[in-house]
């Protein structure tokens, strides 16, 4: 038993202060993301996590990777692969990858999802997007925890803690936690990658570890890498820089651990992309249109929402781009990115001390290339995030799963925070308070955006427009579970209203008669989204004017066009809400 003098040692200097240290910190950061969340918390606004999170629910009740939101490009690839179409079964999911709604399925058997709560006149909330935040905000304390083992092993444990501090004073990741998007999940895995090549690094370096134990961590960091591709498939550009890492910083077994790396990677990604390539001839569904979209050839979200994108009877074939066009997109973003995006990275100007910090050499040899590789990434990432810009990055600027290089944070803030350190010790300080003083400024401006988001008015939790999830569920609760809906917000209706809902085609009078040929369309749900737009420039001359017209003539003159089939409207929310449907079933429920 040990003495009392024992457990005081303990205590002040052994486990016991170690313990209390992390109890504190644990507490901390439960009480930010309370005050955050009673602030600043918003149900979802992105169409990805809506997306994402119906596949999830639909795999958790043992329907597979299906999907209620119907994407019209789906349909075309689907049909060219089997001859058939998807519409009247379950239709296959081709947008997502699947790392993250397995994640949300686990979850979502294991916690009380409330799937079908409906919203009260005075609720806010919806129980399910609250769940999942709690979900994204433990995987952001698992972040800060690897985040603080990285930093102590290149630095000490000043720079650690500071880099922690960072990180949760960083607003923009606290965004991406209520988001509901698979960022963070994304960032712990790279922070385990991170940490393995290190590791690595330093025990082929040093020789205490063996060619079996080499070849098992390459092996280990192609499989990470291989599941941030299967989280974002953007994100398995990494692979390139991995293979670097192994065969230029652990050079002993020549070109080989890069190439284990490599089949690590494929073991893990194959499965995934061969699954995709059986249903619908293409290895990443229709997410791989995304360099392709948002061009001068297919602007907006217009290329998923064409009933034929290999068209070869118009300029709109998917063939017909060439690396010209996609040099122009690379052209016209990246600036964009290097300008904009890249100097706030992380929502945190101490990446600044990380671009200043490129310049200055390390002693130490396994920071110095885990910088090459951060760099390197950044590279990569930067390509990727230009090339894959959809019209997504305009709809939800910043807080959006394109946004690939807010993964590279938590590495950033440590080797900025490091490069801090550095010239903290080289200013000529006031012996009493000068250190923390300085530090503490740093970490006030830091942290600043954080602070003004808890310190505001409280925000209401619900993104309207045009997400109101008890409107959603009302108009959906309209129509019988195997009937079908169209919409400009398919996203929604499949996660609020659990209904298969097609994506408004481009073409509207190919588009609609023919998914009504295969499949009545029972109602037509119209939001501000399409309505509330600048009646000339985005609705009658815009991108799609033909739905531009039929909104206008819907907003304007009151009328619905003769001889369209759906001729019984519902006018509450007029003009910001019209739902046309085959007969007055909000009278009769159904």
């Amino acid at each position: 038993m040990p003495t009392l003098q024992e457990m005081i040692h303990s205590f002040e200097e052994g486990a016991g202060a170690r313990a209390i240290k992390w109890v504190g910190f644990t507490f901390v950061f439960v009480a930010l993301a309370v005050a955050y969340d009673l602030r600043a918390y918003r149900n979802f606004s992105n169409p990805e996590a809506m997306d994402a999170a119906q596949v999830a629910r639909n795999l958790a009740e043992g329907r597979g990777f299906t999907t209620h939101f119907i994407r019209p490009a789906s349909l075309f690839f689907l049909g060219q692969k089997s001859g058939t179409s998807s519409l009247t079964n379950a239709h296959p999911d081709l947008a997502n990858a699947p790392l993250w709604p397995v994640v949300l399925a686990g979850a979502m058997r294991v916690a009380p999802f409330d799937h079908d709560q409906l919203l009260g006149e005075t609720a806010r909330t919806y129980q399910p997007e609250l769940l999942i935040a709690i979900l994204n905000q433990s995987l952001f304390f698992l972040a800060v925890l690897l985040t603080w083992r990285l930093a102590r092993s290149l630095y000490d444990s000043f720079v650690a803690w500071l880099s922690v501090a960072v990180l949760l004073g960083a607003d923009l990741l606290w965004r991406f936690s209520i988001a509901g998007l698979s960022t963070l999940l994304a960032m712990v895995v790279f922070l385990l990658l991170a940490q393995l090549l290190v590791a690595a690094e330093r025990g082929g370096q040093e020789g205490g570890w063996g060619a079996l134990r080499l070849y098992l961590a390459a092996l280990l960091a192609g499989a990470l890498t291989g599941a941030l591709g299967l989280t974002r498939y953007a994100l398995a550009g990494l692979i390139l820089p991995v293979m670097f890492y192994f065969n230029f910083f652990i050079p002993t077994r020549g070109l080989s651990l890069g190439f284990a790396a490599l089949f690590g990677f494929s073991a893990v990604m194959t499965p995934w992309l061969a699954r995709n390539h059986a249903l619908c001839g293409r290895f990443f569904g229709t997410a791989g249109m995304a360099a392709q979209a948002a061009t001068d050839r297919f602007p907006g979200d217009r290329l998923e929402r064409l009933m034929n994108p290999e068209n070869d009877l118009t300029h709109e074939d998917l063939r017909q781009v060439g690396l010209g066009e996609m040099w122009s997109k690379l052209g016209d973003n990246l600036p964009t990115l290097l300008q904009t995006e890249l100097p706030r990275l992380g929502g945190s100007w101490v990446g600044a001390f990380f671009l200043v910090g490129l310049l200055v050499p390390f002693r130490n040899p396994s920071l110095s290339r885990l910088r090459i590789f951060t760099l390197m990434s950044l590279v990569v990432l930067l390509v990727f995030q230009a090339l894959g810009r959809t019209q997504l990055s305009k709809a939800v600027p910043d807080v959006n799963a394109e946004n690939l290089i807010v993964l590279l944070a938590p590495v950033v803030f440590i080797i900025g925070t490091g490069m801090f350190a550095l010239l903290l010790e080289q200013l000529e300080l006031p012996p009493w308070g000068g250190r923390g003083l300085v530090v503490g400024v740093f970490l006030v401006v830091a942290a600043a955006p954080l602070g003004f988001a808890l310190g505001g008015t409280p925000r209401s939790p619900l993104a309207y427009p045009p997400y109101h999830p008890q409107i959603v569920q009302e108009r959906a609760g309209w129509l019988g579970e195997h009937e079908l809906m169209m919409s400009d917000m398919p996203w929604a209706v499949a996660w609020y209203g659990r209904r298969d809902c097609v994506w408004l085609p481009s073409n509207v009078a190919e588009g609609f008669a023919a998914v009504n040929r295969v499949r009545p369309v029972n109602a037509i749900y119209l939001t501000p989204l399409t309505l509330d737009q600048r009646l000339v420039s985005e609705l009658l001359e815009g991108d799609d004017r033909v739905w531009g017209d039929f909104a206008a003539n819907a907003v304007v003159k009151r009328e619905i066009p003769e001889g369209f089939p759906l001729k019984f409207a519902f006018a509450e929310g007029f003009p910001y809400q019209l739902f046309l449907s085959d007969r007055e079933r909000w009278k009769t429920g159904k």
